[in-house]
C-alpha cells in the first residue's frame, strides 16, 4: 500500500462521516422549544440542560440524514456502485439514520456527564466536547453495522481513517464552534 491509497482512504473515511459531523451545529439552528429533560432535575441538577430540545435534536438528526443523501447522491452521479463506500442503497440510509442520530446522542450524553459534573451550559470540557458525538456516531452505527465501521474504519489500513477522524476532529470542532459564534448563534466560541 502507498502513501496515496492511504491518504484516500483517510479522505473516504472523512466524507462517509460527514453526515455525522452537521446534525450537532444544525441542531443549534433547529434549536429551541421544549426541552429534551422538559425541566426536570435528577439528583439536583438538570438532567440535559435548557441547550438541549426536541426541536434541535430531531431537526439536526435529519439534517445530518438529508447531508448524507446528497452526499449519495454526489457519488452516484459519478457512477460509484457502492456509493464510495455507504453500500447499498437502502443500508446506506440506515447507516445515514444510525451516524446522525448518534452524533445527536452522543452530544446529549455529553451534556449529561457534563451536568454531572457540574459544569454549567457553555463552560469547556475539553475532549468531552470534541468527541462525544464522534464516540456517539460510531457506537450507534457500529451496534446496527458492526461491518461497515469495521470494513470502513477498522479493518488494516482503514484504520488510517479512524486515527485522521479523531486527529483532525479538535480543529474542525474548533473552527465551526468559532463561526456558530460570530454568527451570533453560540454564546461561546468553543
Amino acid at each position: 500500500m502507498d502513501l496515496v491509497e492511504v491518504i484516500l482512504i483517510m479522505l473516504n473515511g472523512l466524507w462517509l462521516f460527514l453526515p455525522a459531523m452537521l446534525p450537532n451545529s444544525a441542531a443549534v439552528v433547529f434549536g429551541g422549544g421544549t426541552k429534551i429533560d422538559f425541566g426536570k432535575s435528577w439528583r439536583g441538577k438538570r438532567i440535559f440542560g435548557d441547550g438541549k430540545s426536541w426541536r434541535g435534536f430531531f431537526g439536526g438528526a435529519f439534517s445530518g440524514i438529508v447531508f448524507g443523501l446528497i452526499l449519495i447522491g454526489i457519488s452516484a452521479v459519478f457512477g460509484s456502485e457502492d456509493y464510495w463506500g455507504f453500500g447499498p442503497f437502502w443500508s446506506n440510509v440506515g447507516i445515514l439514520a444510525c451516524l446522525s442520530f448518534g452524533a445527536v446522542l452522543g452530544d446529549l450524553c455529553g451534556a449529561f456527564i457534563k451536568r454531572r459534573l457540574g459544569l454549567e451550559r457553555g463552560q469547556k470540557a475539553p475532549i468531552l466536547d470534541q468527541y462525544d458525538f464522534v464516540i456517539g456516531a460510531f457506537c450507534v452505527t457500529a451496534l446496527f453495522f458492526p461491518d461497515w465501521v469495521y470494513a470502513n474504519y477498522i479493518e488494516g489500513w482503514h484504520l488510517a481513517a479512524l486515527i485522521f477522524i479523531l486527529v483532525i476532529m479538535f480543529a474542525i470542532h474548533r473552527s465551526v464552534n468559532i463561526i456558530g459564534y460570530r454568527m451570533g448563534l453560540k454564546k461561546e466560541p468553543w
